[in-house]
């Protein structure tokens, strides 16, 4: 199969010569190692953070096969520590009080502030503090529906330090699904913010919660206190001051009195100096709720010391990470990716990081190059889909603003197609930057197949080889290992100490869900690739999987071969039930801005699949779509286009989408050849 997927890209020698692994050879060697002696690997990686008691024997203990008993996975078990007192009162004790630990980048650019390390650490006392005084102890769960505010992360290290456990809610989920999630974890304290902008979008959050709290009430688990952050209220005060005489958006925050608490009034009075209180490396230090096959929220359940060792020692090799370095991860803390390398993996490293609140397109189509410019971003870290976006803007947008200063560009949340790899590599890394197309999920806690910077060889594409202490297989459908090229399931046979360690209150489904179908295997529920030469490629979910006339198809090869059409901004597909085939492809495109989408696009489209795959990939519809039903965080809702190819417009929840009426859209611009094909089904 030709394309720029076969290039290979080698690290640029500039970033060669400083790496922190800086060849193959040496990858391979540390790679073994962290696999047959993790005890020392790991223990090597232990003495650079504090212990208040230390392990005495064994460092790390698992069972993966169900069948020889309950699935089992523990590192550093006897070891006590306390992750926050390592995250700021180690980095101040080493001298950084001082140092930027999060510039504060706000939805306008005229919004901004900073916050050094020793703030921080004051900050997050106060609060934890706050906390104490309202009952919250160690195990308790504190519920956070925040947007990406510094209280975000104070509430997060606060929980940390007195050893409560903080279940984070994107702040742009239902209020459904914010008191499910409460109802679940039993979260004794809700901590949000009065309301949010997302770019000429005003979002009331704390009218959400209490739509949330009373549904939550009445299934049986009431939430005793809600702390609200004055947000809006801040902004408009400091816009007045800039603008004199400007009289700031008059809105009134519902307000519970015995329930609510404003922020602000509760630190007043509270001490900047919190006692850490020491926990086993095997407690609970957050969940976090990802989507479930039944329809129910998974809570997945990290703990405290392997995931210290696994953020810190990922943000260093995958980022490449140094002293002096500016980092910025777009994502929202709402997200694993938020929880690992906007806040743990960051912080654990000393690391002076960019906290954004905006979007990439507001004020201006320009703005994630604006921030690079003005912060002098080395390391930038955002997900394909939001590279894609971009793209339709063309060159102009990027050109405008000095991105010198990079030198790592990590991409995450599902595979990144080639053309949108050379996009990124070429015009955003001006063909000097390392790039790291970063594979791994909610439940793995960190990055598990990753490039390393000046290390590996790139292939578009690609997440190329497993992290330290990952060891990946890929498995038929009989459980039998694919040995050299081929593509299967993608699993893993060892656990690595930031991998989750059960889904709260639920141990059984956490062994039917990722242990039942491989015994001795972690099952990612990813299909992967091999090629010659050792490289992983993920295709995506086993559940976006096409078996089309007996050949088995992802759907992100699909996308891949259309958008490298010059025409073509995103595509999204997914599987149609076929009389013949028993399954097909329905495809939906959202052309470049000015182009018409037409026939002769859409022959081009199936000519293009045709050729870069075969001809029974051929699609059998090829939707005009004006947008894709997104979240805010900008994954593409694939239930929703499945619903929309099928004509059924039960299309459940769809109060995360970033723009709801998108769904409207896709369902009146349902082709002729659409209703056709239903039919004859």
């Amino acid at each position: 199969m030709g394309g720029p997927e076969q290039q290979v890209f080698h690290p640029n020698a500039n970033i060669v010569r400083k790496a922190h692994c800086s060849s193959m050879e040496q990858y391979r060697q540390m790679h073994a190692r962290s696999l047959e002696r993790p005890d020392e690997f790991w223990g090597e990686i232990a003495e650079q953070f504090h212990w208040e008691a230390p392990v005495k024997s064994n460092f790390f203990s698992y069972n993966f096969d169900i069948n020889k008993g309950p699935i089992s996975i523990k590192w550093m078990e006897e070891a006590s520590t306390n992750i926050c007192f390592n995250l700021l009162d180690v980095n101040i004790q080493k001298g950084l009080g001082d140092k930027v630990a999060f510039y504060w980048e706000g939805n306008d650019p005229e919004d901004y502030t900073r916050v050094t390390y020793k703030k921080l650490l004051e900050h997050v006392c106060k609060f934890a503090n706050v906390l104490k005084s309202h009952g919250v102890e160690k195990g308790d769960r504190v519920a956070i529906y925040m947007p990406m505010v510094l209280e975000l992360v104070v509430t997060m290290l606060a929980c940390s330090r007195i050893g409560a456990v903080h279940s984070i809610v994107f702040g742009g989920f239902s209020a459904d699904s914010l008191a499910e999630r409460m109802h679940d974890c039993r979260a004794k304290i809700l901590v949000t913010a009065d309301g949010v902008w997302r770019g000429d979008k005003l979002l009331h959050l704390k009218e959400i919660c209490d739509t949330a709290l009373d549904k939550c009430s009445k299934i049986g688990h009431n939430v005793e206190k809600c702390i609200v952050v004055s947000h809006l209220t801040r902004l408009s005060n400091a816009h007045t001051q800039k603008t004199p005489g400007m009289k700031p958006p008059v809105h009134k925050t519902p307000f519970t009195p015995g329930r609510d608490l404003w922020w602000d009034d509760e630190m007043k009075g509270a001490s900047n100096f919190c006692y850490p209180t020491w926990v086993d490396a095997e407690d609970p230090l957050f969940m976090l709720y990802t989507s479930g096959s039944t329809g129910k929220p998974k809570g997945v359940l990290h703990t405290t010391a392997g995931y210290l060792l696994y953020a810190a020692t990922t943000f260093k090799y995958v980022f490449d990470y140094h002293p002096g370095d500016t980092y910025w991860c777009t994502a929202d803390i709402g997200w694993i990716t938020g929880h690992t390398y906007v806040v743990y993996g960051p912080l654990a490293n000393g690391a002076t990081s960019v906290m954004f609140e905006g979007t990439p397109f507001y004020p201006h189509n320009g703005r994630y190059w604006e921030v690079i410019e003005k912060y002098k971003i080395n390391l930038f870290y955002t997900a394909p889909t939001a590279i894609r976006a971009l793209m339709k803007f063309g060159d102009e947008p990027v050109k405008k603003f000095n991105m010198s200063s990079l030198r790592v560009l990590g991409s995450v949340g599902e595979p990144i197609n080639p053309e949108a790899w050379l996009w990124y590599y070429r015009l955003v890394g001006q063909n000097k930057c390392s790039i790291v197309d970063t594979f791994w999920q909610t439940e793995t806690g960190g990055h598990v197949l990753t490039p390393l910077p000046g290390c590996t060889p790139m292939k578009p594409g690609s997440a190329t080889f497993p992290f330290f202490g990952v060891q990946p297989e890929l498995l038929d459908e009989n459980g039998k290992i694919i040995r050299g090229p081929g593509e299967g399931y993608l699993v893993f046979s060892k656990p690595w100490p930031g991998m989750m360690r059960t889904l709260f209150g639920n141990h059984d489904r956490f062994e039917t869900t990722y242990f039942k179908k491989f015994p001795g295997y972690y099952c990612t529920g990813d299909g992967a690739r091999r090629d010659e030469e050792g490289y992983l490629w993920v295709t995506g979910r086993m559940d976006d999987m096409l078996n089309v006339s007996g050949h088995l198809l992802s759907t992100a090869e699909v996308e891949s071969a259309l958008v490298e059409h010059p025409d073509v901004a995103e595509a999204a597909v997914v599987s149609h039930p076929h009389a013949v085939k028993g399954e097909c492809l329905y495809c939906f495109i959202t052309p470049n801005e000015g182009v018409h989408f037409s026939t002769t696009l859409v022959a081009e489209l199936r000519k293009k699949v045709r050729e870069k795959i075969g001809p029974f990939a051929s699609p059998e519809v090829v939707q005009h779509a004006p947008g894709l039903p997104k979240t805010r965080s900008g994954k593409i809702m694939r239930r929703v286009l499945r619903k929309v190819a099928l004509n059924d417009r039960d299309v459940g929840d769809t109060s995360t989408l970033a723009d709801e009426g998108i769904v409207e859209a896709l369902f009146s611009n349902r082709p002729p050849e659409a209703s056709k094909l239903l039919k004859a089904c």
